[in-house]
């Protein structure tokens, strides 16, 4: 058997990373790395980057060779394959590329694939621009960090790319505005509430211009500590005084209800309907045109991962996105079933399809014809017809 030797003597030229990181898109200024768990503490971009990763993962990936279906179904030995999957398409959103790295033998088999994050990779491009390598730091203390991988050993899965298709652009740096107007926006809701619960307001005091400051201000104080120790009880105050706590102007209230448009932007961002993120959405479009649209846009994001794996692998991928956006399948029996009235298929070709799919069982019998009844009408007695008795029976009566 022969035995194939994959490592590459080049050395590497300069980086064609933009940025040492590339998920910066929460601080514009400098180059520090900002982590997943930092991203995603906004709840919009959780929910879309949740949604897209696990429907990602739940597209059927099928290769036309046995060990390259293999290596996609179960890639990785410390989680099993949805898991190792999501998390790969997770870091796709976020960074605009994700990697791993492949364990290989001798002869060039896949035996398990290990997740990377951005901040563990930098790529390179060759002196004579053949190709990529990789500096990889390994979390495991006795691999440490192997310099000059070739492309061969590594997945490397890209979105809009600035340098050519050889890194990706994280969408989030589309958002950085939105993003910081999300946290005023939080903040401002945030003061709004503390202040609607325990509210300052103006304590006037009758013949007021008697006292001076210092008074003034001594009274304010003793008037909040009133406040604080009634435990929502009632106030007392002095017959010469009034209190009038402030009110939310009604052009703030109007902000803090309007803060939701930074939903819409996000899912424009990543290229989703925004009913996908709990907003109200198009009001004129139907369920099946939502879906629609979200299909689009899922495609998009295999198509990326489609040609990475077919790059790789060098087998043929193909990728049936209907799991994800129709899980019970119900949408697909209705079509089949409309094709086979309108006659474009026949009922056992839909059938047929409709078990491939998983969506009837493989041993379901097959139907039974009923039998015809044959209705056999009794003849009149004595050669009457049924006119003649029913004039008989008028004139009886």
């Amino acid at each position: 058997m022969p035995i194939f030797n994959f490592a590459r003597s080049s050395t590497a030229a300069f980086t064609v990373s933009d940025d040492s990181d590339v998920i910066n898109f929460l601080k514009s200024n400098g180059n520090q790395y900002v982590n997943a768990d930092t991203a995603l503490q906004n709840s919009d971009i959780y929910s879309i980057v949740m949604q897209l990763s696990g429907d990602l993962a739940t597209v059927k990936y099928k290769a036309n060779m046995p060990r390259a279906q293999g290596i996609i179904d179960n890639p990785s030995a410390t989680a099993n394959g949805h898991a190792f999957w999501q998390s790969m398409f997770a870091q796709l959103m976020l960074a605009g590329e994700c990697f791993a790295y492949r364990w290989r033998n001798n002869n060039g088999v896949d035996l398990r694939w290990e997740y990377l994050r951005p901040s563990q990779v930098s790529t390179y491009l060759l002196e004579d621009g053949s190709g990529l390598v990789y500096t990889v730091a390994f979390d495991e203390p006795e691999i440490g960090v192997k310099e000059n991988v070739p492309q061969s050993d590594m997945i490397h899965m890209r979105l809009l790319s600035k340098t050519g298709g050889m890194t990706g652009v994280s969408p989030l740096s589309a958002l950085v505005n939105e993003l910081s107007i999300k946290d005023a926006s939080n903040d401002l809701t945030i003061s709004a509430l503390k202040q609607s619960i325990i509210s300052p307001g103006v304590l006037s005091v009758k013949h007021g211009s008697l006292l001076d400051w210092k008074m003034k201000s001594a009274r304010s104080r003793q008037f909040m500590k009133q406040i604080s120790s009634s435990n929502n009880g009632p106030i007392v105050i002095d017959d010469g005084e009034n209190y009038t706590p402030l009110e939310i102007k009604s052009n703030v209230a109007t902000l803090l209800n309007q803060v939701d448009w930074t939903s819409t932007q996000i899912a424009k961002v990543f290229g989703v309907p925004d009913s996908y993120l709990n907003g109200q959405g198009d009001q004129q479009s139907s369920l099946t045109m939502i879906k629609g649209m979200y299909a689009n846009a899922l495609n998009r994001y295999v198509e990326a991962i489609v040609g990475e794996l077919n790059n790789k692998l060098s087998a043929e991928i193909t990728a049936d996105i209907r799991p994800a956006i129709d899980p019970l399948g119900d949408d697909f029996a209705s079509t089949l079933s409309g094709l086979a009235k309108d006659g474009t298929i026949a009922n056992n070709q839909a059938i047929w399809m409709l078990q491939n799919a998983g969506y009837l069982p493989a041993d379901m019998p097959d139907a039974e014809k009923q039998p015809v009844q044959q209705v056999v009408i009794q003849p009149t007695k004595g050669g009457e017809s049924e006119n003649d008795n029913s004039t008989n029976q008028g004139s009886d009566q």
